[in-house]
């Protein structure tokens, strides 16, 4: 198993769009971060509001997953490109699998590359995109204590969760055209799943509305989810779709 995770990491890290992946995991958020912190620095300079409001950072960091998202795409999708004809129109997966002692195992070592480099990312991008802030704000950044060390733990499960939704999706649509649209999309400003909170209650325990729970209160939201509640739901939800995936990998042809 350590050698065919080995491999999957070696394989993914050769895919250009993997880096241009780990660029936008480490830089979307801080720059979001960025701009932010510039507006609340005005409104206080201006005497408009009196202080930064403490969601700043973590409101930002769910919008990071971007990165990880077309991480966990592009692991499965590359499998599935089909190359050209001079190249005999073969594709990734053949060889693979062939070199795989079985599918599942395949699979296992997509999960763990997928799983670990998003949760190194996010480890990385936190402590950049709060630097960031305090750097800006300077005496009326929020200052980050042990009582929010379960907030970051939360945003690292989140990116990590998010990245493992991905890659399930894609093994099961074998495109990265469909995962990458929707769920880009819907880690965007206005969401789809915070608008179907406006409609149903139920939106709630969509897998990003009850991550998110984990790090950040949507207020208007009203989520009957607490954090761990939160968390405890997208588990489910990751392990179910990772299950479903890895039955239909295992059982269909390539």
């Amino acid at each position: 198993m350590r050698k065919a995770i080995s491999a999957e990491a070696s394989k993914l890290m050769s895919l250009p769009a993997a880096w241009l992946a780990v660029a936008l995991a480490l830089l979307v958020a801080p720059a979001i971060a960025a701009l932010r912190a510039f507006q609340e620095l005005s409104e206080i300079t201006k005497g408009t509001q009196a202080v930064v409001q403490f969601a700043i950072g973590f409101e930002e960091l769910a919008f990071g997953v971007t990165g990880v998202i077309i991480l966990g795409v592009i692991a499965i999708s590359s499998e599935y490109y089909t190359e050209s004809e001079e190249s005999g129109n073969g594709r990734q997966m053949v060889t693979s699998l062939l070199a795989a002692p079985s599918r599942f195992q395949f699979f296992v070592s997509k999960a763990v590359v997928v799983a670990s480099s998003s949760a190194i990312l996010a480890i990385l991008t936190i402590p950049v995109t709060m630097g960031v802030i305090r750097l800006i704000l300077g005496e009326y950044a929020p200052v980050i204590g042990v009582a929010d060390v379960p907030r970051l733990m939360g945003v690292v499960l989140y990116w990590t969760f998010t990245a493992l939704l991905a890659l399930g999706i894609t093994f099961l649509t074998r495109h990265a055209a469909l995962p990458l649209a929707f769920l880009i999309l819907n880690t965007s400003v206005m969401t789809v799943s915070y608008l179907l909170t406006r409609i149903t209650r139920w939106a709630n325990y969509l897998p990003d509305m009850a991550g998110i729970r984990m790090f950040h209160e949507i207020d208007d939201a009203g989520s009957p989810l607490s954090p761990l509640g939160g968390g405890l739901v997208m588990t489910v939800w990751v392990l179910s779709i990772l299950s479903v995936a890895a039955f239909s990998f295992c059982r269909r042809d390539v």
